[in-house]
C-alpha cells in the first residue's frame, strides 16, 4: 500500500475560513493525503487565506516567502493559496509567487483533488470562479479524509456571501452573493457530526441570520432550522454567529426564549453608534433601532450575552460621532466585542475617501477598548459564586486540568479528575481572570 501524503492546512481568519479548511482536508482525503500538524514533513501545503484585515495580502506573500526554504529542500512539496486573498489575487499570486502550484478561490476549493493531480504533473492552475454551489460536489462527512470521531464542538457553515455591501467590507466581493444551504442537507451534516462525538454546533454564515435554505414545504428561515436541530439526539448547543441587526426577525428573536439548546449568547455588530457613520457604512439600520433590538432580545432572553464589532476612525468619523459610539456601549454593556481602526480595503467604496487623522483614532480605539475591557470584565466576575453549565473541550495548560465552555461562552478551567471532554457539568465558579474564569465540580 502507498504511504499516505501528508497535509498541513494553515488557517486564518474566521470561523467560516476553520470549517472551510476542515473540508478541505476531507476533499484532499480521498486523494490519499492525511493532515500533519507541522509543515516540516508535508507533501502539501495550504494557506486557507483571509481578506479582512489590514494588508491581508502582504502578510500571504510573507509566509510564502519563508516556505521557500522547505521547497528547495523538497521540489515534490505543493504549495496552494486559498480562500478570500486568493479569491482577490487569483492569477496575481501566480505571477509573483514562483512556488505556488495552485490557488483555489473561496467558493470552489471542491476543485482541489483535480488540481493536486494537475499540480503532480507540474501544472500550476488557477480556480476562482462563483460558478456552482461548492457543497454539492464535496465529499460527504463520511469520506475517506474524515475522522471517525472529533472535537465536541463544530462548526457548520449553512450560509455564504453577503448581499449588504458595507462600504467598508469585502465580503461580497470575495465570496459572494448570499446562498443558502438546503436544510435536509444542514440536518444531514448535523446528525453526523452528532454521531461522531459532536455536541455543540455553531451555525456559520457571513450573515447567517438571513438564512432562506429550501425545506420541506418551502423555504425555512434560520429560526425553523434551529428548531429542527434542537430535536437531534445527542445534540446539546447551538449556537449562530455572525448576524445583521436588519435580519434579526421576530420568530429568531422568539427562538432565543423558546429553544433550550439555543445558547444566550449573541454576536449582533453595530459598527458605530452614530447614525451619520452609519449611513456612510451603508449599514442600513439606526443606533436607535439597534438598541431596541437589543431591549426585545433582552426581554425574550433576560440572560442573553451580547457580543458586538466596532470599527472607530471610519473616513469622516468626528469626536461626536465617536462619543454617540462611546454612548452605545455603555447602554447595550456588552460581554465580549473585537474593536478595530478603520483600514482601507481595496475595491470597496470607503477605500476613496479621507481618512481620520491616525493619532485621533488611536487614541478613540483605545478609549473605546478600555471600556469594552471594563465591562466585560465587570460581566464576567459577575459570575463568581454561580453554578454554570460547562462543556468540556481539551485539557488545560496545569495537569490534571480541564477547560470548557458556559453557555454565555466563557472559558472555564477545572482541575478535576471527573471532568471529561464532550461532557456537560455543573461547576461552581470560584474566581475569575483576565480571559477565563476558574471553578469545582458540583457533585451530583
Amino acid at each position: 500500500m502507498a504511504e499516505a501524503r501528508k497535509l498541513y492546512i494553515k488557517t486564518y481568519g474566521c470561523q467560516m475560513n476553520v470549517y472551510d479548511s476542515e473540508r478541505m482536508a476531507e476533499a484532499l482525503g480521498g486523494a490519499g493525503y492525511v493532515p500533519t500538524d507541522t509543515p516540516d514533513d508535508a507533501d502539501m501545503i495550504l494557506l486557507n487565506t483571509c481578506h479582512i484585515r489590514e494588508k491581508a495580502a502582504e502578510k500571504v506573500y510573507s509566509e510564502l516567502g519563508r516556505l521557500k526554504p522547505l521547497k528547495a529542500a523538497n521540489p515534490d512539496l505543493r504549495i496552494g493559496v486559498a480562500g478570500c486573498v486568493a479569491q482577490a489575487e487569483g492569477e496575481e499570486i501566480i505571477r509573483r509567487q514562483p512556488l505556488v502550484d495552485m490557488v483555489v478561490g473561496s467558493q470552489s476549493y471542491h476543485h482541489l483533488p483535480e488540481m493536486e493531480a494537475r499540480a503532480r504533473r507540474g501544472e500550476r492552475s488557477v480556480v476562482t470562479e462563483f460558478d456552482e454551489d461548492k457543497f454539492d460536489h464535496l465529499p460527504g462527512a463520511r469520506s475517506a479524509g474524515a475522522p471517525a470521531t472529533r472535537a465536541p464542538t463544530a462548526f457548520l457553515t449553512v450560509q455564504e456571501g453577503c448581499d449588504k455591501f458595507c462600504a467598508f467590507c469585502v465580503v461580497p466581493y470575495t465570496r459572494g452573493a448570499e446562498v443558502s444551504r438546503p436544510a435536509e442537507r444542514v440536518l444531514r451534516e448535523a446528525r453526523d457530526l452528532v454521531a461522531r462525538g459532536v455536541r455543540e454546533i455553531t451555525l456559520l454564515g457571513q450573515n447567517v441570520n438571513a438564512y432562506h435554505g429550501e425545506g420541506p414545504g418551502g423555504e425555512w428561515s434560520l429560526a425553523r432550522l434551529i428548531r429542527e436541530l434542537a430535536g437531534v439526539d445527542g445534540l446539546e448547543r447551538i449556537r449562530f454567529t455572525t448576524s445583521h441587526p436588519n435580519d434579526m426577525t421576530d420568530d429568531l428573536i422568539a427562538a432565543h426564549g423558546e429553544v433550550e439548546k439555543l445558547m444566550p449568547y449573541l454576536h449582533l455588530p453595530v459598527q458605530s453608534g452614530s447614525d451619520r457613520i452609519l449611513k456612510a457604512m451603508n449599514r442600513k439600520h439606526t443606533a436607535e433601532g439597534y438598541l431596541r433590538l437589543i431591549e426585545r432580545l433582552r426581554a425574550a432572553r433576560p440572560d442573553i450575552l451580547i457580543s458586538g464589532d466596532f470599527i472607530v476612525g471610519f473616513p469622516g468619523e468626528t469626536d461626536e460621532d465617536f462619543e454617540a459610539t462611546m454612548d452605545l456601549v455603555r447602554q447595550v454593556r456588552y460581554g465580549q466585542c473585537y474593536s478595530f481602526k478603520y483600514s482601507a480595503r481595496p475595491g470597496t467604496p470607503a477605500a476613496e475617501r479621507e481618512g481620520v487623522d491616525p493619532a485621533a483614532a488611536d487614541e478613540r480605539l483605545q478609549r473605546l477598548q478600555a471600556l469594552l475591557n471594563a465591562q466585560q470584565r465587570e460581566i464576567q466576575d459577575a459570575k463568581v459564586g454561580t453554578e454554570q453549565r460547562v462543556l468540556f473541550e481539551k485539557p488545560g495548560r496545569e495537569p490534571g486540568q480541564m477547560v470548557g465552555k458556559s453557555e454565555h461562552l466563557h472559558a472555564v478551567h477545572v482541575t478535576d479528575s471527573r471532568a471529561r471532554r464532550g461532557e456537560i457539568a455543573r461547576v461552581r465558579i470560584t474566581h475569575g481572570g483576565r480571559n477565563s474564569l476558574g471553578g469545582e465540580m458540583v457533585a451530583g
